[in-house]
């Protein structure tokens, strides 16, 4: 479904990303994990379209996304769920469900993705009318989810669910991501730090630092590599 292929950003002279390749297949749940500072939002934001690349290619479906603007690309059915959660904060709950549904797909799925996020989300329905500036952050996480869920996508894209979150919100997001995942057949790909949860999910991982993919492959090999044990689980077999 997506694949990305020697993918090159800089910054101001600085790189960002390096050669960095990674395939998502349909129905798939793929990971990238890394530090800080490692390029893994840098690479959202080049799918997306809000960061041009120096180098590399891009495709979805097929589909050249270089060759086209950002705002074309949601039409593809490519859901960006960004870091911070950056929800429209003088809108309410609703019409920022209503602005993700802008895309074609999510106008004609409109009433069943209302449905499907209410029942992921129940808070979401209980808060209709409430300006999303005045939720708490979790709350706040679980509209930015509902808002790409609401385009009806083929791909969505979740840039550090659980950033900012107490753990047991952020197990509960988590939650809701499997619970996608599993029920909804959605393709996911995942950035995110709490690298435990992150790897469980995944049908694949890609393990990226200082914008290189160091490591990749399904939750067995890269939970039983020594490199991810130490620096990304706490595990030392010593």
């Amino acid at each position: 479904m997506l694949e990305v292929t020697d993918l090159a950003v800089s910054y101001g002279g600085l790189r960002a990303l390096a050669g960095v390749s990674l395939v998502v297949g349909a129905g798939q749940f793929v990971t990238v994990v890394g530090p800080n500072g490692a390029g893994k939002s840098t690479l959202f934001k080049t799918i997306s379209g809000i960061v041009p690349p120096t180098a590399g290619s891009v495709r979805f479906e097929g589909e050249d996304l270089l060759a086209m603007p950002a705002s074309r690309r949601a039409h593809l059915g490519i859901a960006h769920v960004p870091e911070g959660r950056q929800v429209f904060k003088a809108m309410t709950v609703r019409e920022n469900l209503e602005m993700g549904a802008y895309p074609m797909a999510g106008r004609h799925a409109w009433v069943r993705m209302l449905d499907r996020i209410h029942t992921l989300f129940p808070i979401l329905a209980e808060r209709a009318g409430q300006f999303a500036g005045t939720l708490s952050g979790g709350e706040q996480q679980m509209l930015a989810i509902g808002r790409g869920l609401a385009c009806a996508p083929k791909l969505l894209m979740l840039d550090e669910p659980s950033m900012g979150l107490a753990p047991a919100i952020a197990d509960l997001i988590f939650d809701r991501i499997s619970q996608i995942h599993r029920e909804d057949g959605l393709t996911i790909l995942l950035v995110e730090q709490r690298v435990a949860e992150a790897l469980e999910l995944c049908d694949r991982g890609y393990v990226l630092e200082t914008g290189r993919i160091v490591l990749e492959g399904p939750y067995e090999i890269l939970a039983g590599d020594d490199r991810v044990r130490r620096s990304y689980l706490g595990l030392d077999d010593a």
